[in-house]
């Protein structure tokens, strides 16, 4: 019985992850489906590009809300039976579903975004001390390159490191994830790397849409 428990919670956070928040919004409201624009990816920056701030921002925000609250609901429903800490692994093992169903939405035919918010909502439910330093260095890497992409990749391999050895944190179901995160972020980026190497990557516009030299490409 305690390991349906287990395969339930994790079924329920992967379909929760799986909300295309990107695809969603961006049919509903502007008529566009953002994964045949822009990059092609189903995340906040896209639709940003793509639709401008009013969309963008609400995509990051519900990807975010929903990692967070995938590994929350293990806390909020515990499992009869289990101790602490199992219960720390079944709450990274949500985490992990909700990301994947992010990556691979079963809503709309498996095709996601990277799943750099909803990592960041996973790890401000299980490590918020350790993502706002992860935030600061993705800021620091986006503000002087404007590469988004670049940004998120050197912010996630910094992530085991600000797990260790700043925040001391020792849990191995922790620092393995930390690590999973540092492989994942960039496996998901492999495009992305390659642009960066040929110079093709796009930099981030931060001005309003309408402000832009460009339109939808």
């Amino acid at each position: 019985m305690t390991v349906l428990y287990i395969l339930f919670e994790i079924l329920a956070a992967y379909l929760l992850g799986s909300i295309p928040s990107a695809v969603w919004i961006g049919k509903l409201l502007y008529g566009i489906d953002v994964r045949q624009h822009g990059s092609g990816n189903a995340g906040a920056t896209n639709v940003i590009r793509v639709m401008g701030y009013k969309a963008g921002i609400p995509v990051m925000l519900i990807d975010i809300f929903k990692g967070w609250l995938a590994v929350q609901l293990a806390v909020w429903v515990p499992i009869p039976g289990l101790s602490m800490e199992m219960m720390m692994y079944v709450r990274i093992g949500m985490g992990l579903a909700a990301v994947m169903g992010h990556v691979f939405p079963i809503y709309v035919g498996f095709k996601g975004g990277k799943g750099v918010g909803t990592i960041a909502g996973v790890g401000i439910s299980l490590f918020p001390l350790a993502i706002l330093l992860i935030l600061l260095v993705f800021v620091i890497v986006l503000a002087v390159t404007h590469y988004v992409s670049l940004a998120s990749i050197v912010a996630s391999l910094a992530f085991p490191l600000v797990v260790f050895f700043i925040m001391g944190i020792r849990h191995p179901g922790l620092l393995g994830l930390s690590l999973l995160v540092a492989i994942f972020i960039p496996a998901t980026h492999r495009k992305n790397i390659k642009r960066l190497i040929r110079g093709e990557e796009r930099k981030f516009d931060f001005r309003p849409k309408k402000n832009r030299p460009d339109n939808i490409t």
